[in-house]
């Protein structure tokens, strides 16, 4: 009878295993996804990763004090330590979104009959067409505030032919994304670059740059107002900031806790200090000195739903088809994907705290979704601010700060 049980769970074993192959396989071969090589190059970047951390000298160590930075209700502490808790979350993360996401990490509402990378380029091409760049762009600099990997900076580039230069505070991503400026035939490091600094107090003089922009970057920062003020400085009389930001919308109740519930989960999933109200970060705009060109929630256009369109979260909203990433956030999907993470620690092909990374992710991934079902959060508040022509600088430059160091 044992035998016979046995059996039976060793047949059942072997069948749901060649389910899962065969599944892979077909998505392998019929579909652009490339789970295959996403995941041989996940696993050779790993260790690659581990050797590169900025902030902890191991993987494990560096999720359990980003842990302990979210353990409090309160975002004093995690103000205060920003620049540890971000080199941290992108420690951690940024392996994970190029794997699962691409090599732009934002988000994007779909048109009828288009697909998810025609989208992430339409939606970065868009905020580029708001900086009132000139047909003789190849003359103009252009800063990306919060570059990640570089993936909107190299596709900007070449839509506006501008020399772009991508600012992040995390070294990894900084090597990573110069890698693949390097890899890009048509770019290379002459027309775009990643170069490292925090951008509350950018390594650049003032007035140096024809524009700018921040695409889900800026609610990094510990003080709206700081960021602004800083691309304020570093940017010419007359030229434009552009940014895509992440905010608590008018639906937010702080009073509801499953609101409470939603927020947090996006903090402590994305590496964020805070989420801010939209108003919040309005107003820190026109403080710093800009002028207002635009502002409105992007997640509120018309996208043709009725037809097809598909709204900016649904990548993250559970489903049962296998052959689509958004597999992983149903509960067996949850579950298998966390077991396939553990057992490549266990074979030493991933660092000792993946599996606690790949968690942390899934819960913001969790809140992301619920946030946009019931709307009160939205990842594309689009704000556009003018340099007024007589600027003056209201903030100390870098090299004052210098000279008082």
């Amino acid at each position: 009878r044992k035998e016979t049980m046995g059996s039976a769970v060793s047949i059942s074993a072997a069948e749901i295993a060649a389910g899962i192959g065969s599944t892979i396989l077909a998505v392998q071969l019929l579909t652009p996804a490339d789970p295959i090589g996403k995941t041989w190059q996940l696993v050779r970047q790993f260790r690659k990763q581990e050797k590169a951390l900025t902030c902890n000298s191991d993987v494990n160590g560096g999720i359990d004090e980003y842990n302990r930075l979210h353990s409090a209700d309160e975002a004093d502490e995690r103000n205060a330590n920003y620049k540890s808790l971000v080199n941290s979350y992108y420690d951690l993360a940024t392996l994970f979104y190029e794997w699962g996401w691409g090599q732009s990490f934002h988000f994007a509402y779909r048109h009828p009959h288009e697909d998810f990378g025609e989208s992430i380029r339409r939606h970065e091409n868009y905020l580029a067409s708001k900086l009132g760049l000139s047909p003789t762009a190849s003359n103009l600099k252009v800063l990306d505030v919060g570059c990640g990997i570089g993936g909107p900076m190299r596709n900007i580039c070449k839509f506006t032919g501008a020399d772009v230069t991508g600012l992040t505070l995390n070294q990894y991503q900084v090597d990573r994304g110069n890698e693949l400026c390097v890899a890009d035939p048509q770019l290379g490091t002459e027309k775009c670059r990643s170069v490292q600094g925090d951008f509350m107090r950018m390594p650049f003089k003032d007035s140096s740059y024809d524009a700018a922009y921040a695409i889900e970057a800026t609610c990094h920062a510990p003080d709206r107002v700081g960021v602004y003020s800083e691309i304020f400085r570093v940017l010419k009389p007359g030229s434009i900031f552009a940014c895509y930001e992440w905010c608590m919308t008018d639906a937010y109740d702080p009073k509801n806790e499953e609101h409470r519930r939603i927020k947090k989960q996006i903090e402590e999933g994305d590496g964020l200090p805070d989420i801010c109200h939209t108003s919040v970060c309005l107003n820190a705009l026109k403080e710093a000195g800009f002028e207002v060109l635009d502002a409105r929630d992007m997640a509120d256009d018309d996208y043709g739903a009725s037809k097809g369109g598909k709204p900016w979260m649904l990548p993250l909203m559970p489903s049962w088809n296998p052959l689509t990433q958004r597999f992983q956030f149903n509960w067996f999907g949850y579950r298998m994907t966390n077991a396939f993470i553990y057992l490549l620690e266990l074979l030493w092909l991933a660092p000792k705290g993946t599996v606690k990374t790949q968690r942390m992710l899934q819960q913001g991934a969790f809140g992301l979704s619920d946030g946009g079902i019931t709307k009160t959060f939205t990842p594309m508040y689009l704000m556009v601010g003018r340099v007024p022509l007589n600027k003056k600088i209201a903030v100390r430059s870098v090299a004052e700060e210098k000279k008082e160091e």
